[in-house]
C-alpha cells in the first residue's frame, strides 16, 4: 500500500493525522477557556463529553490518530537517518531556510509525548476513565473530586508550582513542533509552491500561537488564582 510503502505516502499520513490533531487542539483549547468565565458551564461540557457512547468512539478515534502520528513520525525519523548514513556526523553549515524547530522534530515530539501521557495521568484518569470504572469521585491533592467536576480538577491541577511549570514546557513543546508541522503538513499536501507556502507559514504561525496561548492562559490563570 503506497501509504506506508513510499515516502510520499508515510508523509502524507503524516500530514493528514496531524492536521486532524491541530483540530482537535483547537477545539480542547476553545472548551478550556469556558473554565475562565464559568465553572458550571464548563462542568456541563464535561458532563456532555463524559463517558457517552459518542465521547468513547471520539477518544478511541483521537487515540488512534495520536499513535498512527507518532509511529509515523519514528518510523520517518529512522529511514531518513538510514538513508543519510554517516553524512548526519559531517560537519556543515546550516541552511538559513532551516528552521530550528525542524531541525529537533523529534525531541519536540519526544516532549510532547511526555506532555500528552502527563495530562492523561492528570485529566483522563480522572475523569473519563474514573466514569468508566464508575468512581464517585477520586482525590487530588487531598480533596475529593467528582468525574465531571473539571473546573475544580483544574484548579486543583494548576495550584500545584511543579505542574504549572512542567504544563508550560509542555506547550512550549507543541508549539514549536506545530509551528514547523503545520506548514509542512500543508505543503506535503501540494501547497508548496513560493507564494503561498510563505502564506501557510504566516498563517500557521499566527494560528497554532493563539492555540497554545489560550491552553496557557488557563494555566496561568489558574495558577494565578491559587496564590
Amino acid at each position: 500500500m503506497w501509504l506506508s510503502n513510499s515516502s510520499i505516502g508515510r508523509k502524507v499520513v503524516m500530514s493528514v493525522t496531524g492536521l486532524a490533531l491541530v483540530l482537535f487542539l483547537t477545539f480542547h483549547m476553545s472548551m478550556n477557556l469556558v473554565a475562565l468565565f464559568s465553572a458550571d458551564a464548563y462542568d456541563m461540557i464535561c458532563e456532555f463529553l463524559g463517558a457517552n457512547w459518542y465521547a468513547l468512539v471520539a477518544t478511541v478515534g483521537l487515540a488512534a490518530l495520536t499513535v498512527i502520528h507518532i509511529v509515523y513520525a519514528i518510523w520517518l525519523t529512522l529511514l531518513n537517518r538510514k538513508a543519510r548514513g554517516t553524512e548526519r556526523y559531517a560537519v556543515q553549515g546550516k541552511a538559513e531556510e532551516v528552521s530550528w524547530a525542524s531541525q529537533n522534530m523529534l525531541v519536540l515530539g519526544s516532549i510532547v509525548v511526555l506532555g500528552i501521557a502527563l495530562h492523561l495521568f492528570n485529566f483522563w484518569y480522572n475523569m473519563q476513565y474514573a466514569e468508566i470504572a464508575e468512581l464517585t469521585n477520586v482525590t487530588v491533592a487531598g480533596t475529593a473530586v467528582g468525574p465531571t467536576e473539571g473546573a475544580k480538577l483544574i484548579e486543583l491541577t494548576f495550584a500545584s508550582p511543579v505542574y504549572t511549570v512542567l504544563y508550560l514546557v509542555w506547550l512550549t513543546a507543541l508549539w514549536f513542533h506545530l509551528t514547523h508541522g503545520f506548514w509542512s503538513a500543508l505543503h506535503t499536501l501540494g501547497w508548496n509552491n513560493k507564494l503561498w507556502l510563505k502564506r501557510w507559514q504566516v498563517v500557521g504561525n499566527a494560528y497554532t500561537t493563539l492555540v497554545i496561548l489560550g491552553f496557557a492562559v488557563v494555566v496561568i490563570v489558574f495558577f494565578l488564582k491559587s496564590l
